[in-house]
């Protein structure tokens, strides 16, 4: 497949469309009653809004690149192998959406010969939009981006998702958990991967850990780390791959030895 348009073009194109969706998500935000919510398996829940949004993100994206296929995590269109592929989370932190919390995104990769050159994440309720393009950087809202530059764990706030659904590693996660209670500076759980991962991008967090995730989950938010200049990997220290892994660290350069060291000895002792 010949793509008639540049990358940053289709960045462009895309971001715009993702931030036309959020507009749909936040209008619905509050509004769907526990009549309209489905459980997919234990603690996954779907509503209207994701399938909505989802079925919104397919049908223009479609249009920016024809011909592309999809990988999305509400299965409103049938996955098939294509040279272009759109990764496409249509609402992460549906639990947050459908409780009245106010932290949750839309999350858009795509991926060429199974290469992920874009990466878009929308923090709906904040109005923020990240976005990168491979070689050229990460960006908020037109803003260019930087992981921080924090040197030791002592100073860090850290990021993690609690493992909700696979507990078969819960002793190693607990033991990393403690640890950096007792070493750095916070740890937050959002509830959004997405959102996390944006947010070591610009800064706000120093690093992020999590276990059990899914491509649609991390694929655009991967992207965003590594062009503002982070480091990612597995727990094992291999190259994370949002398509072979279910677990990533992620931090700035300078931390991400002394981070990685926590959780590579308490899971790969």
């Amino acid at each position: 497949m010949t793509l008639e348009k540049d990358y940053l073009k289709i960045c462009q194109e895309a971001t715009s469309l993702v931030i036309e969706v959020g507009r749909y998500v936040r209008e619905e935000f509050g509004k769907v009653g526990a009549i309209e919510i489905e459980t997919k398996s234990r603690n996954s829940l779907v509503s209207y809004v994701d399938k909505g949004a989802e079925r919104m993100l397919v049908r223009g994206l479609s249009a920016i690149v024809p011909d592309s296929v999809f990988l999305t995590e509400e299965d409103t269109i049938a996955s098939k192998p294509g040279a272009c592929r759109w990764i496409i989370d249509p609402l992460d932190g549906t639990t947050n959406f459908l409780h009245g919390l106010p932290v949750f995104s839309i999350s858009v990769a795509f991926e060429v010969e199974g290469e992920v050159l874009i990466g878009i994440v929308f923090d709906v309720m904040r109005e923020e939009c990240f976005y990168g393009v491979k070689g050229n950087g990460a960006y908020l809202n037109g803003h260019r981006i930087k992981v921080s530059d924090t040197l030791y764990m002592e100073d860090a706030l850290i990021a993690t998702g609690f493992p909700y659904i696979d507990y078969s590693r819960l002793d190693s996660y607990m033991q990393v958990l403690i640890a950096i209670m007792k070493k750095a500076r916070g740890i937050r759980r959002l509830g959004s991967a997405a959102i996390d991962l944006a947010y070591v991008a610009c800064g706000r967090f120093d690093g992020f850990f999590e276990y059990s995730l899914n491509p649609w989950d991390v694929a655009a938010g991967l992207l965003l780390v590594e062009e503002a200049g982070g480091k990612i990997s597995s727990f094992g220290g291999e190259e994370a791959d949002a398509f072979r892994g279910e677990e990533v660290v992620a931090s700035s350069e300078t931390l991400y030895a002394a981070f990685f060291e926590l959780i590579n000895q308490a899971f790969y002792p």
